[in-house]
């Protein structure tokens, strides 16, 4: 069986001999690259149709595995909060630990200042007020964890307050006490107190205005408060003196000295030197005459001497 092909030009006809097993051949792979052919296009027709179908579950796909890994991070996120809050955790009770202690110091220096029972009870926050904040606040800790940190913060401005009060009450009783005559002025003996007494020269009664304190000659003399020396020089019967102004209307007066350290207007605190003891004026033997005023008026300085005791 043979075909004859005819081009409708003047070309020489073409002949096939399908008994030609090459022809054959070509012919069946022909015939079967276009059923593959044909099988292609159908797929491709079928993939068309069903894509939206198949987007649809290549995406759910897509976005379960971006919820595994959003799982994945917020684990580790969670992880390293629970560390962070671990961490708070401790710190916190190195705080209350802190807090404990500044509650025993506080009732230390109430006992140590002497203050009334009640008047520093650090148990207890101070009275305070003010209007209602009610910003809310972008970020929260656990609650228990919170309000923990926020009890121990009130807790801390509460010994704040209650310290620094206590601190300025001290040194206002401190400052106070440095004012205020206290001790003796000299090491020796009291030969002679305050108060009437024979006179050593004459025998007849007299008022003895101060202590005479007993001392060698060049003994050193303290002041007994802190203050501005008033007077420096001889006075008659006193000898060579030494007058100190203590404010709150305390003075001191030191008599019969063989030596002036300080001069007026000169500040002195408690135990500086302001001279050495002697027999100047009307004395009978070295010592100290020793006078307190208080608000313009001699008063007996036994009372502070005893006080220091």
């Amino acid at each position: 069986m043979q075909i004859i092909l005819v081009s409708r030009t003047k070309k020489v006809p073409k002949t096939w001999n399908l008994a030609d097993r090459r022809l054959r051949y070509r012919l069946m792979g022909a015939a079967a690259a276009a059923i593959l052919g044909c099988a292609a296009l159908g797929g491709a027709v079928a993939m068309v149709v069903a894509s939206p179908h198949d987007r649809a579950l290549a995406e759910i796909r897509q976005l379960r595995q971006q919820v595994q890994q959003q799982n994945e991070q917020l684990a580790g996120v969670r992880k390293d909060a629970q560390r962070d809050v671990d961490a708070l955790a401790v710190k916190l009770g190195q705080l209350q630990a802190q807090s404990t202690r500044l509650n025993a110091l506080g009732e230390r220096l109430t006992q140590v200042g002497k203050l009334d029972d009640g008047e520093f009870n650090f148990d207890e926050q101070p009275a305070v007020g003010g209007v209602e904040d009610t910003t809310d606040s972008g970020y929260s800790l656990p609650q228990n964890l919170d309000t923990s940190i926020n009890q121990l913060a009130d807790q801390f401005d509460s010994q704040q307050a209650q310290l620094t009060a206590l601190q300025s009450l001290l040194l206002d009783a401190k400052i106070e006490s440095n004012l205020k005559p206290t001790g003796m002025p000299v090491e020796g003996y009291i030969s002679s107190y305050f108060g009437g007494r024979p006179d050593p020269f004459s025998g007849h009664s007299a008022y003895h205005t101060g202590l005479d304190i007993s001392a060698p000659k060049g003994t050193p003399v303290h002041a007994v408060a802190e203050g501005m020396v008033t007077y420096a020089g001889d006075r008659t019967g006193y000898g060579e003196v030494i007058e100190i102004d203590h404010g709150n209307g305390y003075m001191t007066r030191y008599a019969h000295n063989s030596k002036l350290e300080v001069r007026p207007g000169q500040r002195v605190h408690v135990g500086d030197v302001v001279s050495e003891a002697g027999s100047t004026g009307r004395s009978t033997g070295s010592h100290v005459h020793f006078e307190v005023w208080y608000k313009g008026r001699v008063v007996n300085p036994l009372a502070f001497v005893k006080n220091h005791r």
